[in-house]
């Protein structure tokens, strides 16, 4: 096999574990999620999955829960993040925001352009990477 298509290979297989259910991306029009990054720990069970999660003006990814940690960087525009327990915040490019593990969040871009955040998940292996809550 080529470099090309193994490379290729992986990146699939990467993104597969980290995609969302056909039917959860259909509701989630106007965002795109990229896959940046997937590593084993050194911590037993544990893996760091980075993505970019670019929001169309004015969408939104409702509440949800990870399996783990998310540390978010916000890299261009304007998003607002609920977080359970707290009240509501906006942060612009430049600006982070720690979810613990487990608690439900969503956010949204409030901005008039496209904004985009940088997410990095310190999760348990094997789990869902996200878990829609209703």
């Amino acid at each position: 096999m080529t470099k090309n298509f193994l490379a290729s290979a992986v990146a699939i297989v990467g993104l597969a574990m980290f995609t969302i259910p056909g039917e959860v991306r259909a509701q989630r029009a106007g965002i795109k999620r990229t896959l940046l990054q997937q590593h084993d720990l050194s911590v037993s069970g544990r893996e760091m999955i980075q993505a970019r999660i670019d929001f169309a003006p004015g969408t939104a990814f409702g509440k949800h829960t990870h399996p783990g940690e998310e540390t978010i960087y916000v890299l261009e525009g304007v998003l607002e993040y609920e977080v359970a327990g707290k009240p509501p915040v906006t942060l612009k490019a430049g600006e982070v925001l720690f979810v613990p593990a487990g608690v439900a969040h969503s956010a949204k871009n409030v901005g008039s352009t496209e904004a985009k955040e940088l997410a990095t998940y310190t999760v348990e292996k094997g789990k869902p990477v996200l878990t829609l809550v209703k």
